[in-house]
């Protein structure tokens, strides 16, 4: 049985789930059936008599009659406010490339709040408890479709101050424009006024800043070391006058960045801007030896080599398997035939020891992970242990994001002490195959605490007993 520190045994449990399985992705979490929760953290972990010795009169709890507990989900790269303007909509919809977006602009600050209490619910639905915003701020206050300016930004603190936000958010500001061009001169004004206080980070954060490297391979604009198969060479995202002066003010945002204590996501899908972005966070290093958890966001064409250069450096990858089954023609298409056969080296990434998120770009693709845990797996190919493929693969949207959002000390595990953030599966994904984990619903979301999600109950107060 495991308590948290000072607790005091006899006081009741504001929630108790009981009658389950209980993955906790902590080191030596397996063998408990329940879990106690009180004041917005995990109080007690175990088996049912010893969890249920904290029931009161006021206690909560939820019979799991054998589902499977889990910590709760956090997508590391969502487009929240986005999200919420298209849904049920993704550019992908059901193609196998993605298409251009709806027009649904959010023209207002009423707008942008409905769109992040939108994808608030689904979020619920789903069993997410966190999810990054990838992208906040001025570069885009004249974009078309409002949903990545500061006002955006504004929204989200006024309803965390609020008490509203039913998932806990990291946000990255961005200087320059959606997957489009960036400055130098700009992003060193904007990282110089960024105001990234809030009343509870643990609700919501800026944890620092995106950067535009380069765009995509199906789209020829990958930022690569050799030409494509039709002798197209593209250049960086970033200003500047040549290939090496826009390499070289790459490196100077994020080296600035660092100075700045900023986490900085590099959106870099080509095996060259990959390598710049890697020069300038070691550069950075060197000169200030502390592990932001920068990342590289896709990573579509990344190297064996980098990875294990990654790995040493501190430098995360957030990547859509979703994406690589989808476009894995266009890339042959693009690159030459058998190019897609090394892109997304997903095994390799688990291999070398780097922070490995799986996300969902959402809406780019749909915000549900077990769909890209599925992908992952398919990606991958045969597993020798399909059990550890799978709670390896779900660490990617538990353990790993909370080490991407400097949280690991009190989220992306259950333990006592650690944040009341689960959801509850219908089975044990560690008893189906990933392929069929899209179909295991979520039944139940937890989010400090407070239940936001019960898909079996019509009312709040079926499925469980007052003790």
């Amino acid at each position: 049985m495991r308590t948290a520190d000072g607790d005091a045994r006899n006081a009741p449990a504001d929630l108790i789930l009981r009658g389950g399985v209980v993955h906790t992705m902590a080191p030596g979490g397996p063998g408990a059936t329940a879990v106690a929760l009180r004041g917005g953290t995990v109080v007690r972990i175990g088996d049912d008599p010893g969890v249920l010795a904290l029931a009161g009169a006021g206690t909560r709890v939820v019979d799991l009659a054998g589902r499977a507990v889990l910590p709760g989900i956090n997508d590391a790269h969502l487009h929240g406010t986005w999200l919420g303007a298209m849904w049920p909509d993704t550019l992908f919809g059901d193609d196998a490339a993605p298409g251009p977006p709806p027009e649904r602009p959010l023209h207002d600050d009423a707008a942008r709040r409905r769109a992040i209490l939108r994808t608030g619910d689904l979020a619920a639905s789903l069993g997410i408890t966190s999810y990054t915003e990838p992208g906040l701020g001025p570069g885009e206050d004249g974009g078309r479709t409002g949903a990545f300016g500061t006002a955006v930004a504004e929204q989200y603190r006024a309803l965390a101050a609020e008490g509203r936000l039913r998932a806990r958010i990291t946000v990255l500001r961005l200087y320059g424009e959606l997957d489009g061009p960036s400055d130098l001169e700009h992003f060193l004004a904007g990282l110089g006024a960024a105001d990234g206080t809030t009343a509870d980070p643990r609700w919501l954060r800026f944890a620092g800043v995106k950067i535009f490297a380069d765009g995509i391979p199906p789209m020829r604009s990958a930022y690569t070391h050799h030409c494509y198969a039709d002798g197209v060479r593209p250049s960086l995202l970033v200003a500047g006058g040549d290939d090496a002066e826009r390499e070289a003010n790459l490196a100077r945002m994020i080296v600035a960045a660092h100075r700045a204590g900023q986490q900085v996501g590099v959106h870099a899908t080509g095996d060259r801007s990959i390598d710049v972005t890697l020069d300038a966070v070691e550069r950075a290093r060197a000169e200030r030896d502390v592990d932001l958890g920068h990342y590289i966001i896709h990573g579509d064409l990344v190297t064996g080599p980098q990875l294990r250069r990654m790995a040493a450096l501190g430098v995360g990858l957030d990547t859509q398997p979703e994406i690589a089954v989808r476009t894995r023609s266009l890339v042959d298409d693009a690159l030459g035939a058998g190019s897609a056969e090394a892109a997304w080296p997903l095994q390799a990434a688990l291999d070398a020891g780097v922070t490995m998120c799986l996300t969902s770009d959402a809406p780019v693709l749909s915000p549900d992970w077990r769909r890209q845990i599925a992908a992952a797996d398919a990606w991958m190919g045969a597993a020798a242990d399909p059990r550890a493929r799978m709670e390896r693969l779900l660490r990617c949207y538990t353990v790993e994001p909370a080490r991407q959002d400097a949280a690991a000390s009190w989220k992306g595990t259950l333990a006592p002490g650690m944040a009341a953030d689960l959801c509850v599966l219908a089975a044990d994904p560690l008893t189906v195959t990933p392929a069929e984990l899209p179909d295991v619903e979520v039944d139940l979301t937890v989010v400090d605490g407070r239940i936001v999600h019960d898909r079996t109950a019509p009312s709040p107060d079926r499925g469980a007993e007052t003790v």
